[in-house]
């Protein structure tokens, strides 16, 4: 597994679910870390990937929100997905990165433990969620990815958010 550690990492790769040998349908995703779990996001939903930046807080943001942050003089929404998740707070490191999403043509940064790769994997490897995995409810899980050596926990960046949450981040 390599770590993606340039200082502004676009992701460009296109075709999410292209077909693989034998017409299996093969998906792109983004992997990174909270904690000890693994996670992926689809490929196409990731504008870019950068280092941590100072966060400026805003007043009565929701607990999960850190703050916002200038991204080329677009002023984006920042959420800590340790908090999201109902995990431990830990403080930021050298693999600490805000990965800038697109969720419903809204963009926002998601501030994870570390990015891992881009990875490839078929289609049929993924399984239904199941209620509840590694303490996260499975409201916001599209799938586990069954790899040789470990799982991949896919979440579904739409469902992350609730509808009065997008509103509250629109205001920020």
């Amino acid at each position: 597994m390599s770590n993606l550690d340039s200082d502004s990492e676009l992701v460009n790769l296109i075709n999410t679910d292209e077909e693989g040998r034998g017409g299996q349908q093969i998906r792109q995703l983004v992997t990174f870390s909270i904690g000890d779990e693994e996670f992926g996001i689809d490929i196409l939903k990731v504008q870019e990937i950068i280092r941590m930046v100072d966060i400026t807080r805003v007043p009565k943001a929701p607990d999960f929100v850190e703050g916002v942050i200038n991204l080329r003089g677009k002023v984006i929404p920042v959420i800590d997905l340790r908090k999201r998740f109902g995990m431990p707070g830990k403080d930021h490191d050298k693999n600490t990165r805000c990965v800038v999403v697109d969720i419903c043509n809204m963009i926002v940064g998601f501030i994870v433990d570390s990015v891992s790769e881009v990875l490839r994997i078929p289609s049929d490897t993924i399984e239904p969620p199941p209620p509840v995995v590694a303490g996260i409810e499975s409201e916001y899980i599209n799938g586990v990815g069954k790899l040789e050596d470990r799982l991949l926990i896919l979440l579904d960046l739409n469902k992350l958010l609730s509808t009065h949450e997008m509103e509250q981040l629109a205001t920020c």
